[in-house]
């Protein structure tokens, strides 16, 4: 048979074609994951748009264009690729509970719900545990999102057209007779997003109702301050002082670190020339962590941030410094579990009233980032939903108020002019067709909640074998005294106890042949979200689970995370926080004597480590001796590289689990 010739060409070159674009969509998502890997998500997006014409596994495709979606803040936008990558089995753990807040972002609540469902029942072991935290939280947001949707309140929005653009506006705050903003309008863009960077920009405020009877702002928005201009980084979230004359704002982002971890807090004065000072980064700034969205309190002595510094509830926490005559910050203090959720809460705000406003997607609302406000009354923080129309299933955030019940606040839910918009709310009606209105319905007759403890005590061996006859004893933290007295009986149970909201508790356990055991349990962040109350009166058990180690002599018991500096001995603060509870167990049954030892990996001579293992020890008893222990007590021991227990190690953790600090009973 006679081949074609023509026909064998387009074969040919169709084939090479082919083997082109392969080539061509494999590159481009190489590509798109080194920008990915960079943070420049929007550079991300662009490559992985044409890789997507290319046969690139969709699973992994769609996961990375959709985290690309999130991570720049368009989670609207990430949808139908979470989707697209679950219907290609996509392997990635948290898939799902992204998909969910991104569902929950346009109003798909049953959506949202199946999603957080479905990850929370096959979460690995390994989830962290304020991921998972937070999602079982959100899956009892979701199953009451009706009750949450019927707080609604007799306000009005406007959204301010002449200040809004295509782009970002928000953290509205008002300084004088002029109200100062965040926008992204400087020229240079910011890789992340694809906006241009942010800056801070005023303009005039009406003094005097419009034709539709509300006050806003008026006049071309400008430059807030050529001294406060940088244009390859993002600025904004401006705080001022009581007399205007001090601001506190966030500066970061210039590209040189992924995911926006090179956010600090800077401050500017006010000089001669009605000319403000070139910022300075605050020293309460942490360098390995995002800090924004400051304000002050309304006597001026105390600024409020966010951060997700270590340490927090999970996620983006309030934190609040106090400021002295001299103008020093006083080391920052997280606001406790009834503010801090394993979410993220940002844009605090207080209000004349001495109420805290803030953002928050941790504590049960309609959308990504609602509005709420705190209250504190006889110990107990009061953290409710502002409800709709202030609340959307949008982003809804940095509410202000410039008069009792007047005020700006940022959102970008529909129908707004671009990314984040400015909005104008007035409690009570405006003239005004362009404004939403929704009646308050009949206030409820408020409902009770009790709170009781109750637990078990065992033996912490395997299997696990509950102890009778431990006495219990339960500590109000505030008073030391004992609220509650307990022994266990057969079954190893005690309680159940009643708990005040807001309070401390220490749970002191011991038994004959058994070292005390101290646990801490607080309040804090426990009470049950008004919102959920269905019952004229509802009780709540927490229950506890304490586990004594048996006292028995030359048994040995490894002190976790106690870690030193390379070839150093001195006592870090993170090991002072490990042998702070090795204080509280030699106070806690003082007939103890211990021998407390240092072992080193073996990457070193046998004298040098014996040698550096032994001031490790002397070190650590130095420290528990400044802590009150007897010196008496304790016997410091090094031991070098002699009792590896990893004999070969290779990787950093075999070495890890070699260099360990170990307390040894001597004596009961």
């Amino acid at each position: 048979m006679k081949i074609n010739t023509l026909s064998v060409l387009l074969v040919v070159f169709g084939l090479a074609s082919g083997l082109t674009g392969c080539n061509s969509a494999m590159q481009a998502y190489k590509k798109g994951v080194r920008h990915y890997d960079a943070g420049e998500y929007n550079l991300a997006l662009t490559q992985f748009q044409k890789a997507a014409k290319g046969a690139i596994d969709p699973a992994r495709l769609n996961y990375y264009t959709a985290e690309s979606y999130r991570l720049s803040n368009r989670f609207s936008e990430a949808v139908p690729f979470y989707q697209k990558a679950i219907e290609a089995n996509t392997t990635e753990p948290d898939a799902r509970f992204n998909y969910a807040y991104a569902l929950k972002s346009q109003g798909n609540y049953t959506g949202a719900l199946e999603q957080l469902q479905q990850y929370v029942a096959n979460a690995p072991k390994t989830t962290a545990k304020a991921t998972l935290d937070k999602a079982r939280r959100e899956v009892e947001t979701l199953k009451a999102i009706n009750i949450i949707a019927q707080n609604k309140s007799l306000i009005t929005l406007r959204n301010m057209s002449n200040l809004n653009s295509p782009g970002a506006e928000f953290a509205p705050v008002v300084r004088g007779e002029e109200l100062v903003f965040t926008a992204s309008r400087k020229e240079t863009v910011y890789k992340n997003n694809g906006q241009p960077m942010l800056g801070l920009y005023k303009t005039k405020l009406n003094q005097k109702p419009d034709e539709t009877g509300s006050t806003g702002a008026s006049g071309q928005p400008e430059p807030f301050s050529t001294n406060i201009f940088q244009g390859d980084v993002n600025e904004g979230t401006p705080a001022f002082s009581k007399d205007g004359k001090t601001m506190i704002l966030a500066r970061g982002n210039n590209g040189k670190r992924k995911g926006g971890l090179d956010v600090d807090l800077y401050i500017s004065r006010l000089g001669e020339g009605n000319a403000w000072s070139q910022p300075l980064r605050l020293p309460i700034s942490d360098s390995l962590a995002w800090d924004g969205s400051p304000a002050f309190s309304a006597d001026g002595k105390t600024l409020y941030f966010a951060s997700n510094r270590a340490g927090g509830a999970g996620g983006i926490d309030l934190y609040r410094t106090s400021i002295d005559a001299s103008g020093r910050f006083s080391r920052p203090v997280n606001m406790g579990r009834d503010i801090n959720t394993p979410g993220d809460e940002m844009f605090p705000y207080v209000g004349a009233n001495a109420k805290l406003y803030f953002a928050s997607d941790g504590h049960p609302g309609l959308g990504k980032l609602d509005v709420f406000v705190a209250t504190r009354s006889g110990g107990v923080t009061r953290v409710e939903n502002m409800g709709q129309p202030i609340n959307s299933p949008a982003d809804d955030f940095g509410l202000i108020y410039t008069e009792p019940t007047k005020g700006f606040m940022a959102s970008n839910r529909g129908g707004g002019k671009g990314d984040d918009d400015i909005y104008f709310f007035q409690e009570g009606p405006i003239s005004d067709t362009t404004t939403t209105i929704v009646q308050t319905p009949p206030a409820n007759a408020p409902k009770i909640v009790r709170y009781f403890i109750a637990g078990t005590v065992s033996a912490n061996e395997t299997p696990i074998v509950p102890l009778d006859s431990a006495r219990v004893r339960i500590l109000d933290d505030a008073t030391g005294q004992p609220i509650a007295e307990a022994t266990t009986g057969q079954p190893g149970t005690f309680g159940k106890y009643p708990l005040q909201e807001g309070k401390d508790y220490t749970l002191l356990a011991e038994r004959r042949g058994y070292l005390t055991r101290r646990e801490q349990f607080t309040m804090q962040g426990k009470s049950i979200p008004a919102i959920f109350l269905t019952k004229a009166q509802t009780d709540t058990t927490f229950n506890v689970a304490l586990l004594l180690d048996r006292a028995t002599l030359n048994r040995t018991f490894v002190l976790e995370n106690i870690y030193y500096d390379l070839n150093k001995f001195n006592i870090r603060p993170d090991a002072a926080e490990e042998l702070d509870k090795l204080v509280t167990i030699l106070k806690d049954n003082p007939t103890l004597k211990i021998e407390l030892s240092s072992h080193t990996d073996a990457r070193d001579t046998d004298a040098y480590n014996m040698k550096l293992s032994q001031n490790r020890a002397k070190s650590a008893v130095e420290y528990i001796v400044s802590k009150g222990v007897d010196a008496s007590r304790m016997i410091a021991k090094g031991y070098g590289e002699t009792q590896l227990i990893v004999k070969n190690a290779k990787t950093e953790e075999e070495h890890q689990r070699n260099r360990r600090t170990e307390f040894k009973i001597l004596e009961l």
